[in-house]
């Protein structure tokens, strides 16, 4: 009995064992790798881009979100997802993620999530062997915060020399293919108009300029977001008004201005909400770093600290 007992026990361990064995790069790549050569084919996306991203997102396949949601690319929910969902922390707590029956399927929906979303609508007039890039605009495009990622998916295909499944391969238009969990169709030929704004960049944050006729459900419609993130990125409540000429950010503020961008000194008419969206830092780290307990408007003449704590002194200690 206790010999059976002990074989069982062993056989166990050795199942969990193999369950929790990490992947390496290399076999994550030989895995995958045709089907990101199916996706260039198909969308004209490199597949050196695409095996990059899945290795860097979902850390070989060993990650949470993609054993628990087949999601390798990090994708969220977004307004326009209408299949399931699984919840982790994130850029914000409790963050929302698609969940996919197969990676197939995350593989699949990654190529329609960027020919079909407007800000990567740039990344199409570029060679599909000029991997740098198509590395640096899917940063500048805002897909994600990391300033490193352009770097980080350039040493990957470097590294592993990915850029050897960009050569030779004959690309064909999917017609009319469309994601039952979004009801989007992905371009013919990938001649996806530019975004009715113009995106620009302050402390690598992503932002536009209001005009006339904008609104928050227009904008969030048009850069696949919730109403509710451009409220908080912005410090905005939903009873703010929108104003020509006015600088709304589309990515989360920084918690320091840029290097460099030590202290601002107050002028007439300005106020701690305008020095925070024209540094494009947070009002709380603005609050913390310089001892304000409220949303006091700030005197002229003022020091504002952007990147440091203010020094403390006998006045602000009482």
């Amino acid at each position: 009995m206790k010999i059976i007992c002990t074989f069982l026990f062993f056989g166990i361990l050795m199942i969990s064992n193999a369950q929790n064995k990490r992947i390496t790069r290399l076999e994550y790549i030989e895995q995958y790798k045709q089907d990101a050569i199916d996706e260039m084919r198909k969308t004209g996306i490199p597949a050196s881009i695409t095996l990059a991203q899945a290795c860097l997102e979902s850390d070989d396949g060993n990650s949470w979100l993609a054993k628990e949601a087949n999601n390798h690319f990090g994708i969220k929910c977004g307004m326009n997802w209408n299949g399931e969902k699984v919840y982790k922390d994130d850029d914000n707590p409790n963050d929302c993620f698609r969940k996919y029956k197969s990676v197939k399927e995350s593989f699949d929906d990654h190529s329609l999530y960027l020919t079909t979303t407007k800000r990567y609508a740039g990344l199409f007039q570029l060679e599909t062997k000029d991997y740098k890039g198509w590395a640096r605009g899917l940063k500048d495009a805002g897909y994600a915060t990391n300033p490193q990622y352009a770097d980080l998916l350039i040493k990957i295909i470097e590294d592993f020399q990915l850029y050897n499944f960009d050569e030779n391969i004959k690309i064909t238009t999917n017609q009319n293919k469309t994601n039952n969990q979004t009801g989007k169709t992905a371009s013919e030929d990938w001649n996806i108009q530019l975004n009715k704004h113009e995106v620009k960049k302050n402390n690598d944050v992503l932002y536009i300029i209001i005009k006339q006729n904008d609104s928050f459900e227009g904008i969030a419609k048009e850069f696949d977001l919730w109403e509710k993130q451009l409220y908080k990125f912005n410090d905005l409540t939903k009873d703010s008004v929108l104003r020509i000429g006015q600088v709304l950010y589309i990515q989360p503020k920084r918690n320091k201005a840029e290097y460099g961008k030590d202290k601002h000194t107050v002028k007439q008419g300005e106020t701690l909400y305008t020095i925070s969206q024209y540094y494009a830092v947070k009002m709380k780290k603005l609050r913390y770093r310089n001892n304000i307990m409220s949303d006091q408007d700030v005197k002229p003449g003022d020091i504002i600290y952007l990147r440091t704590r203010r020094p403390l002194t006998p006045e602000t200690i009482k």
